[in-house]
């Protein structure tokens, strides 16, 4: 079952929300201190300028890319933002919410030096996810770009892409598809929509993906029934995917995504429609899976990553979620699958968290979903 925070954790985590050493408003000044219940940090801006970056990848060398929404691969060297975008990349569709989204780089990057990339791009029918990859060559640009998976059927409007792309340790890979705004197709096994994907690192079928054998299904869906999924991580001990989704008017949730599993996107819900109706049969049903989480109201959250550095060792194990709507940096900290706390860190001080990711470093790094996005990192504060 879900788990709800009590009246008393509630309490908490709103006086952790006035724990910082300053409560003004707007970006953060230098030298402002913040305060966890386990850190006091500082927010440093590594790079600005970024238009609507959406993904973070760090390279064994030090280098960094990030994509900007708009269709532009960026590099970062030594912390310095290059003038050009890298060439190469597939046609993107920058509408709505799509355009260039994620970036991953393979686990053997030090010796292929191969990335991968999602992004919505233009077909018959309209537009939809897409999954490419690529070598980045020594010049910067891309070369050998393969097309691994085109999300189909394609269709019109501008919502919904998901994406995210995480490595299993069994050299395959997963990444999230949306339900494209148009809630039904979660729960059709024949289209890609609302649901996790699941591949081999070149785009072949696993042949234990669990509909690889049912008449009229995908064979590329490892589970449904999702809305619009913008988190994927691995939990570092057990291996198991986890994953958060935006919900409608409340009902972003987090899961732990099992093979073949029903998430009930939208037969079941937590939340309710924007215009104030129901959704579906209520919020629970059998054979549907339940979240682990969820806020409602919605906190709109992107972004992912299990804390496992050293910079935060009060924060080791814990979930930590970017929010697009509060504009916050969530903490959820776990007792194997239930979350038995949330902090709420940064409300309302750097923008619209699109990102999260832990650098090599052990420090964590944001990217803020603006038209002047910012590349931000958290240090331990003195």
């Amino acid at each position: 079952m879900a788990q709800r925070l009590t009246s008393l954790a509630i309490l908490g985590v709103n006086a952790l929300l006035a724990g910082a050493t300053s409560a003004c408003a707007g970006p953060p000044e230098p030298g402002e201190i913040f305060q966890s219940e386990a850190h006091r940090f500082q927010v440093e801006t590594v790079v600005e300028g970024l238009e609507h970056p959406w993904s973070l990848a760090f390279l064994p060398d030090g280098r960094m890319l990030v994509t900007e929404r708009a269709g532009r691969l960026r590099l970062l060297v030594d912390g310095e933002l290059q003038p050009e975008p890298l060439p190469g990349l597939p046609p993107v569709a920058a509408r709505g919410q799509g355009g260039l989204l994620e970036v991953a780089a393979h686990p053997d990057f030090a010796s292929n030096a191969i990335i991968y990339l999602t992004y919505a791009a233009d077909g018959p029918g309209g537009s939809g996810t897409e999954l490419a990859r690529a070598r980045l060559g020594e010049d910067g640009s891309l070369q050998e770009l393969q097309v691994l998976f085109v999300a189909e059927p394609k269709s019109s409007g501008g919502r919904h892409f998901g994406s995210r792309v995480v490595f299993g340790g069994d050299g395959t890979l997963y990444f999230g598809v949306g339900d494209r705004g148009d809630m039904e197709r979660a729960q059709d096994l024949s289209d890609h929509a609302g649901s996790i994907i699941r591949l081999h690192q070149d785009g072949r079928v696993p042949a234990d993906n669990p509909f690889v054998d049912r008449a009229g299904a995908r064979p590329e869906i490892y589970a449904y029934g999702v809305r619009n999924p913008q988190g994927l991580a691995l939990h570092p001990d057990t291996g198991a995917l986890w994953e958060h989704e935006h919900g409608p008017r409340g009902g972003d949730e987090v899961n732990v995504i099992r093979a073949g599993a029903n998430y009930g996107w939208p037969v079941i819900t937590h939340g309710i429609d924007y215009s104030g109706l129901s959704i579906g049969e209520g919020s629970a049903k059998p054979g549907m899976e339940q979240p682990l989480h969820y806020w409602a109201p919605s906190i709109a959250p992107s972004g992912m990553a299990f804390y496992g550095g050293e910079r935060f060792p009060g924060w080791h194990g814990d979930l930590l979620v970017g929010a697009l709507k509060d504009q916050m940096l969530v903490r959820l900290q776990l007792d194997g699958e239930r979350v038995v706390a949330e902090e709420r860190l940064l409300a309302g001080r750097v923008g619209r968290i699109r990102e999260v990711r832990v650098g090599p470093d052990g420090l964590v790094y944001l990217l803020t979903d603006e038209a002047n996005g910012k590349l931000l990192r958290l240090v331990p504060a003195k």
